[in-house]
């Protein structure tokens, strides 16, 4: 037992001096045990791995002035349990304040939405017709005809692949070209979803 708490111990101070192979010995074998840990606190494989290397990035770069008292297996599953919660934190406060941002603006937009939905409409019209002409055709199809994407591609005699460029083209200029209308469109969706 006193031989593995010194060699913890010694693999520790060699860790924190900036011991690359130790570092990487470290890291190979905590980073799946620790991942696991994270998806069973997080419930999303991407995010929790993204979490873990987040842990393993920090310990390297303040490794010069941690204090890490006890093993480095606790010290890393209490940095993950942190990162994740704080994650967890951040998400809740985000969704609050999307929430916040859309019913704040319903007021505003059931009293002036009839003038808000024309001036939407101008400037979608405006931001479709500035479109390359391929580019609108398909999102229009897609989008006012709903056509599915290899019907698109039947009827122009496109592959499907060229519908999905053109698709991710439009959806892009619109996005940009229609930022400033964003919290209507929300309350849009809203109230359509809603009925």
């Amino acid at each position: 037992m006193k031989i593995l708490e010194t060699d913890n111990q010694h693999q520790l101070t060699l860790l924190l001096s900036g011991n690359e192979a130790v570092f990487e010995q470290v890291y190979k074998q905590f980073l799946r045990p620790l991942h696991i840990y994270a998806i069973n606190i997080l419930k999303d494989e991407e995010t929790a791995r993204e979490k873990v290397q987040n842990v393993f990035l920090k310990l390297w770069e303040r490794r010069e002035h941690l204090n890490i008292a006890g093993s480095i297996q606790a010290y890393l599953y209490s940095a993950v349990y942190n990162e994740c919660l704080n994650h967890l934190r951040h998400e809740k406060v985000k969704i609050s304040h999307q929430q916040h941002i859309i019913h704040s603006q319903q007021d505003y937009y059931n009293g002036s939405s009839a003038m808000e939905l024309l001036d939407l409409k101008e400037k979608l019209h405006h931001a479709l017709s500035e479109l390359p002409e391929g580019c609108r055709t398909v999102f229009q199809l897609s989008r006012f005809e709903e056509l599915k994407y290899q019907e698109i591609a039947d009827r122009l005699s496109i592959s499907i692949k060229t519908v999905e460029a053109q698709m991710s083209k439009a959806l892009r200029v619109l996005r940009l070209k229609l930022v400033d209308y964003l919290p209507l469109i929300v309350w849009l969706i809203s109230k359509i979803e809603n009925k």
